[in-house]
C-alpha cells in the first residue's frame, strides 16, 4: 500500500512544519509543491516574462528542472531555496499558479515524484482535491487571520526580513483571495478531508493526530 498523505492549507496554517514532523514519525518522504510553483516563479521572473502569460510561463515549467528534496530546491542544478522564499516570488507565485497549463504540468511532475519516492507526505493548496483525490489521508490546516500573521512574520524575521505584521497579513489577504477564486484547482478543502484549526494548538498535537489517522488508515 502507498501512503500518500495529503497536507492542504493557507499560508501560516502550519503545514510545512506539520508535514515534516508528520513525515519523520512515518518514515516518509516530505514533497512541498508550494516549491515547484515558487521555483518556476523565480525563472520566469528572471526571465522577465510577464506573468499573465500562461503559455511562456507553461514553457519554462516543461523545459526547467526543478529538484525538490530533503528541504532543497534545485532550479536547473542552482540552489534556489532562498531565493524562492523572497518577497518578489511570494508576491507573484498565486498569479503564476492560477494558470492551467502550468498546474497541469506541475501536477504531473508531483504524481511522479511520489510514485518514485514510494510514496510522502505531501503538502501544497489542492493535493487533496486534485493532485492525490485518492490520498490515504487528506488533511486541511486553518489558523486565524492574526495567528497566520504572525507566523508568517516570525519566519520572515528569521529570515533577515523585517516586515511589519500588517503588510504580512495584507499580502496572506491577497494570495487567500487569488487562491481561492482561481478558476483551477481553487484552494479549498476535499469534502473528505480532516479540517483541523491550529490556532490554538501546539505542533506535536497536530501531529499526533495526524499520524494516528495515517496508522489506522495503514491496517484497514
Amino acid at each position: 500500500m502507498t501512503i500518500v498523505i495529503a497536507i492542504d492549507g493557507p499560508s501560516g496554517s502550519g503545514k510545512s512544519t506539520v508535514a515534516r514532523k508528520v513525515a519523520a514519525a512515518l518514515g516518509l518522504q516530505v514533497l512541498d509543491t508550494g516549491a515547484m510553483y515558487r521555483a518556476v516563479t523565480l525563472a520566469a521572473l528572471e526571465a522577465a516574462v510577464s506573468l499573465d502569460d500562461a503559455a511562456a510561463i507553461a514553457d519554462i515549467a516543461r523545459t526547467s528542472v526543478i529538484t525538490v528534496e530533503g528541504g532543497t530546491t534545485l532550479l536547473d542544478g542552482r540552489d534556489v531555496s532562498a531565493e524562492i522564499r523572497g518577497p518578489a516570488v511570494t508576491s507573484a507565485v498565486s498569479t503564476v499558479a492560477a494558470h492551467a497549463p502550468v498546474r497541469e504540468i506541475l501536477v504531473a511532475y508531483q504524481r511522479d515524484w511520489v510514485r518514485r519516492h514510494g510514496g510522502a507526505v505531501v503538502e501544497g493548496r489542492d493535493i487533496g482535491t486534485v493532485v492525490f483525490p485518492d490520498a490515504t489521508v487528506k488533511v486541511f490546516l486553518v489558523a486565524s487571520e492574526e495567528e497566520r500573521a504572525r507566523r508568517r512574520q516570525r519566519d520572515e524575521v528569521a529570515a533577515a526580513r523585517a516586515v511589519d505584521v500588517d503588510e504580512v497579513q495584507a499580502a496572506l489577504d491577497r494570495r487567500d483571495a487569488i487562491d481561492s477564486r482561481r478558476a483551477v484547482s481553487p484552494l479549498r478543502a476535499a469534502d473528505d478531508a480532516i479540517v483541523i484549526d491550529t490556532t490554538d494548538l501546539d505542533v506535536d498535537t497536530v501531529v499526533a493526530d495526524v499520524v494516528v489517522r495515517a496508522r489506522a488508515a495503514e491496517v484497514r
